[in-house]
Order: C-alpha cells, then structure tokens, then sequence
C-alpha cells in the first residue's frame, strides 16, 4: 500500500511537472501565448500543498527549467552563447521559483493562506526588481512581457510600471491553488480568497476598458520606418565603396517615404562605421536629404571619435538630421555584452523640438531599462523613434519589449530593426503597425501616430509598485517566522 501511495504521489509530481512546464514554454517564450501564464504556476502550486518540502521543490525547479527552453534557440542561434550561460541564468530563475513556490507552501500549511497569496508573487517580483537594478538584462526577465497582446490588462503598467502585472499575473494561480486546497477544510475562507484576487484582477481590466476607450488625440505625426535584411546589408558595413553603396540604397528608400508623407523617417541600428572625419560625408547625404524632403531623419552607425581623446573611442550612434538645422547624435546607453562591450556608453538624451511636441531618441536594448524611458517621459516627449537590430528568432520577444515603455512613460514609439520588425506603437501599447524586415528587399512601413505626451502615475512616482513588492515579501518572511510551530492545515 505505501508503495503504490509513493507510485500515485510520484506520478501526480510528474503530471504537474510537465503541465507546468508546458504550460511556461508557450505561455512566456520567444512567442507567447498570453492566457497560459495565467494558469502556468497553478499545477505545481497544488502539488506543493500536497506533498513534502522536497518534493514540491524537485517539481518547480524541474517545472521552471524544462519550461525555460523555449528560449535555448535564441540563447543557442542568435547569441552564440554557450551552453553554460543558459544554464546558469535559467537555473537562476528556476530557484527563485522554486524558493516562491516554498515560501507559499509552508505559510500555506501553517494557516497563513493570506500571506501564502501575497508571499508567491511577492518572492518572484521582489528578485525580478533586483535583477532589473543589478545585471545587464534589465527588465528582459519579466514575466510582464508575456502580457502584451492583452492589451487591456497593459494598462496596469502607466501605474504600477511591469512589476504590478506580473505580480497579479502569479497573484491568480496563487489564489486558484489556496482556494483548492481550502475548499474543504475551510470553505468560506477559499471563497475569500478566490473571490477577493478575482476582484483585483477584474477591476484592473475594467481600469483598462475604460482608459484604452478614452478618444486618441487628434495631433498625429506620419512616420516611416525602413530596413534591410538583404544579406550584403545585414552586417555592419566598414567605411569605403560598401558603404557609401549602402548609403545611397538607404537614401533612395527615404525619398520614397519622404514622397509619401513621412514626417520623420527612422533607420536601423548600425548600418555601418563612420570614422573621424569622414562623418561629414555620411552627413552630408543625410542632411541635404532631410533639407531637401522637410523630413527628419534618423539613422543609426558606430561613429569611431577621436577628437575629445588621444584614442579613438567608439559609440553605438544614431545621428538626426532635422531640415535647415544642425545634426544631432545620440549615444546608446545599454550596450549588448559581449557584441558591444569594446563600446562606450552614451550618458545624455537627444529631444527634437517640434513646434507643439518633442521627440525622443534611444537605440534598441535602451528600451528594455525603465530609468532612461522615464527620463524622457518627464522630459515630455510625446514620441520616441528607435533604430534597433534584433535576432531574427527575437523578432516578437524583444521586439515588442519596448510597448511597454510607451504604456509606462505617455509616449508613442516608432522601431526600425534589422533581423526584426518594423513597428509602430502608441501610448496605450496599441500596435498601430507592424511588418517584418525580411519582407521586402527593401521593407518599408508608413503609418501615422499619436503625438501627445501623456503624463501617468508610473511617470510621476516610479518604481513605488516594486518597493510596495518588497516590503510584502519581507512582512511575509516575518509571518513565517511567527507561524514556525504552527500546523494548522495539513494533507
């Protein structure tokens, strides 16, 4: 009999395992499926409450892990990195997990099932916070990002920023699991439980009915996005014939865009290296272009300095050229390791005066920070334009990462990738357009935008959610402590 008991518990640990980690691989990879995530967590969570520390800790460490390779081809295809760096940032968050999963079962099982609701999201976002503050990734860990084609539950994000979604995002499992668990031994408190979360939830997606049904402004801008995966333009072209050809390809697809209305026409990341002193002759096709069309343009180089230091100092630029008026550039502040690690970081914002509006400049991997996006929102700008460079395989993961800063911060956002997608977004994180760079030699996308700067709550006081976050994962450290030799509820 306690063998087959054991058999019956092990095959139970399996089936949670795999329903998890399923689960986590089409609900937060390369290509989410956003209504997974919901239930993701909730397997693996009733089987905790059912089995032994041990083995609730097999289960959602193994569940994590397994669910984390939907990311080894981009780990593996695109970045080149090895095995090991997989391994080492996803057994990483398979912990946190798991020690998530922990801190819920036992306040659980010691009759502290508040605390065990608020102790699972609060373990995953507090670390999620501190990854954002202390590694070079950001915010590209959050499981936010997998919420947003659900755009009305987007909107949570102009208040509590990507730490309130996906604390509410692991808060609904949380309280599905305690209600299960409860719904015998302590029903009127399950009904609580479940119903209080449930609450929650539908009053933030009322929040967002509600804000995304608000009339767009009428003052738009026309912008036109273009780029090039032609296989002689994809990697960063070296100063000579090569590229001054790409640039001149480059200019004829701007007077194009130019002719068919765009006000601001933006370029990817990186087309080429542009050294001392010779930017003047990358400027000089660009600014006549921009003075000829009555377009600004924006475009994106590694420009090689050696005027301010006895060593050429190179940056990940993008350079404007606004009509009749000097040129700009704009050094990218979040450099990709290793690719750019022999780069120099820019420390300061590019704005471009409009007559009623300003527009903002940042460069691909800028987008996935909060702090610099935040700058520029308190700065008023009501656009932000974009050269990136994507992976290919990235092109919805990381593409679309930087809707969200739009949603958080008031503005709109125009993206030009290489191995990407063209993209165009407003402040609701509404995608107004969208076409992949591999579907023309040229590809190319006009769309018009909103061009109002919105000021919302996250703008004005930050990262107040993650800090909130913080202080509950300490109350509920606390409350375990107190509830120690507690054993109220037990399987």
């Amino acid at each position: 009999m306690a063998f087959a008991t054991d058999y019956r518990r092990i095959g139970i640990g399996f089936l949670a395992v795999v329903s998890t980690a399923v689960l986590m691989w089409f609900g937060n990879g390369l290509v989410p499926w956003w209504p997974l995530m919901w239930f993701a967590p909730l397997p693996v969570l009733l089987f905790a409450s059912r089995t032994s520390w041990w083995g609730a800790a097999w289960a959602a460490f193994l569940s994590s892990l397994i669910g984390s390779l939907s990311m080894w081809q981009y780990f593996r295809a695109a970045l080149h990195a090895p095995p090991t760096l997989w391994m080492g940032i996803y057994s990483t968050v398979a912990l946190v997990f798991t020690l998530a999963v922990l801190l819920f079962r036992a306040l659980l099982l010691r009759g502290a099932p508040w605390s065990a609701l608020m102790a699972f999201p609060a373990t995953w976002v507090s670390c999620e916070y501190l990854g954002n503050l202390t590694t070079s990734n950001g915010t590209a860990g959050s499981l936010s990002y997998s919420q947003l084609n659900f755009v009305p539950f987007l909107q949570l994000a102009s208040v509590t920023g990507p730490w309130g979604m996906s604390f509410l995002l692991l808060l609904f499992p949380a309280a599905l699991a305690i209600g299960l668990y409860l719904r015998h031994i302590a029903p009127k408190q399950a009904l609580r439980i479940v119903g209080a979360s449930s609450a929650v939830v539908a009053l933030v997606l009322i929040f967002g009915a509600v804000r995304l049904a608000l009339p767009s402004p009428r003052q738009q801008v026309t912008v036109g996005l273009v780029t090039s995966d032609e296989p002689a333009n994809v990697d960063v072209a070296a100063e000579g014939a090569d590229l001054e050809r790409l640039f001149h390809a480059y200019a004829g697809e701007v007077e194009k865009l130019a002719a068919a209305g765009s006000q601001v026409i933006v370029l990817p990341e990186k087309l080429g290296v542009v050294e001392d002193p010779n930017t003047k002759g990358t400027d000089a096709i660009f600014q006549s272009l921009a003075d000829k069309t009555r377009s600004t343009i924006v475009i994106g180089l590694v420009h090689v300095s050696s005027l301010l230091s006895p060593r050429p100092v190179k940056y990940n630029q993008a350079r404007a050229y606004v009509p009749r008026g000097p040129v700009l550039s704009y050094n990218k502040h979040h450099l990709l390791p290793p690719f750019e690690s022999r780069l120099k970081p820019g420390t300061t914002l590019l704005l471009l005066p409009e007559p009623s509006q300003s527009w903002g400049v940042a460069i691909c991997k800028d987008m996935d920070f909060t702090p610099l996006p935040r700058q520029y929102g308190e700065a008023g700008a009501a656009l932000m334009l974009v050269p990136a460079w994507d992976f290919v395989v990235d092109r919805v993961w990381h593409g679309h990462m930087a809707v969200m800063r739009g949603v958080e911060d008031g503005f709109s956002i125009a993206r030009a990738a290489k191995g990407g997608s063209l993209t165009v977004s407003d402040d609701r994180g509404r995608m107004l357009a969208e076409t992949q760079s591999d579907s023309a030699p040229f590809a190319m996308l006009v769309a018009k935008v909103p061009a109002v700067h919105d000021t919302t709550l996250y703008l004005l006081l930050g990262d107040w959610f993650a800090w909130v976050t913080l202080a509950t994962l300490f109350f509920t450290l606390a409350q375990l402590y107190r509830s120690r030799n507690s054993r109220t509820y037990q399987s």
